[in-house]
């Protein structure tokens, strides 16, 4: 029987996405410069279709960059992007100029500003597809280690008409076999799983064969490629927002039960399984990028530094490390519909937050239960657990 971790007596804290509103955030925070203020991204977060000929560049107009790390993600393969902080501190730009097609780029950056704050920013852009061409952005990457509620997504850039043929041009196969089977999310969406999570231990190939497939009238498929992942220990959250805790189960033993905070009552938390698809050991937090906006168009709250954040849900939700409230942790819930770990500034290894997240691999499943909110969607994130394997296998798909 594996040794139950305890954390008694450890309440305080918020949440990130989450957290205190109003004057409470800004005492603790100071009124945080804007984090396109303090680092500078060319292309913008969220750009798509950035040309080749586009320069990738990070800067700061005071302070300076301590780290800046670029992941080009092409296939589902993941490839950091070499490139070099200048003498001063101000810039960053790679050593290669010419941006990849057909690519995903992720900046993850951390800067101190003119006053000596620390401040994170996390930016996406996707690169131009040629003319007539369509490509499956992959979840999972090749040759990862994931947890047991992965799920096999592919992201089209443009609209599939002809999903018979696309899906017959993509096969997922396992190692043991398990009965594996897609859900179409819409015309640009196609996810696979198997009927319950997948079994430790598992490989599972994923085979594209999408190249001058036809999609759409005159659009064809551009990948011909083959990854493969690996299935980890099982481990297995459970967060009861009435109870206000988390319970944590490796490979189907209790290992920790951990005091949280969870969604307000105007804000509440989603109910329903939901899978890490994202970890981040500091990120910038801002309420008016998922909704929660002052009357002067600010966010809500605008938190620089949120330590060791696990997204959960593509519109927001996260699990992640708090240090600016007190005596919330284990009995209250306070949050804009984060899920919230006690944690230290800059995160600390040793805080529940950072014991969880040194624990943790994406595709962990954390479940929330008696929340006062709906289930969530499963297409938000990677939520396809919370629809039964006869509602999951009749959309439709090619048998």
């Amino acid at each position: 029987m594996a040794a139950v971790v305890a954390w008694a007596g450890l309440l305080a804290g918020a949440a990130g996405c989450t957290g205190e509103s109003g004057a409470g955030l800004d005492r603790m925070l100071g009124k945080a410069p804007a984090p396109e203020d303090v680092v500078r991204v060319v292309p913008d977060d969220g750009a798509k279709g950035v040309g080749p000929g586009t320069r990738l560049r990070v800067r700061v107009p005071d302070g300076r960059l301590e780290s800046v790390k670029v992941v080009r993600s092409q296939d589902a393969e993941e490839t950091r992007v070499p490139g070099r902080i200048s003498a001063d501190g101000l810039s960053w730009r790679p050593d290669d100029d010419r941006l990849a097609l057909a690519a995903r780029y992720t900046v993850d950056t951390v800067a101190l500003d003119g006053d000596g704050n620390r401040s994170a920013r996390h930016t996406t852009f996707t690169t131009q597809v040629p003319e007539e061409r369509f490509i499956g952005y992959v979840t999972p990457e090749d040759r990862s280690t994931v947890g047991t509620g992965m799920i096999v997504s592919l992201e089209f850039n443009r609209e599939i008409e002809n999903r018979a043929a696309v899906e017959r041009a993509v096969q997922v196969t396992a190692d043991p076999a398990v009965e594996i089977r897609p859900h179409w999310f819409g015309a640009g969406r196609l996810d696979f799983r198997p009927r319950e999570y997948w079994k430790p231990g598992t490989r599972v190939t994923v085979a594209l064969r999408l190249r001058d497939v036809e999609g759409a009238p005159g659009v064809y498929g551009l990948q011909d490629k083959t990854f493969a992942f690996t299935v980890g220990r099982s481990q297995v959250s459970l967060v009861d927002a009435a109870r206000h805790t988390m319970q944590v189960r490796r490979d189907d033993e209790l290992i920790a039960t951990v005091p949280i905070t969870a969604g307000a009552p105007k804000t509440t938390t989603y109910n329903g399984k939901m899978v890490v698809t994202e970890m981040l050991e500091l990120t910038r937090m801002n309420g008016a990028t998922v909704g929660f906006k002052k009357k002067n168009g600010k966010g809500e709250y605008d938190i620089p530094d949120v330590p060791h954040a696990m997204r959960l849900t593509e519109s927001g939700t996260f699990l992640h490390g708090n240090y600016w409230a007190e005596d919330v942790f284990g009995s209250a819930n306070v949050s804009h519909g984060c899920v919230g770990l006690r944690d230290v500034k800059g995160g600390g290894s040793d805080t529940p937050a950072g014991w969880f997240f040194d624990r943790s691999l994406i595709g962990d499943v954390v479940e929330v239960v008696h929340s006062k909110d709906k289930e969530v969607a499963p297409d938000n994130g990677l939520g396809g657990w919370n629809m039964d394997w006869e509602e999951w296998t009749d959309d439709g798909s090619v048998d």
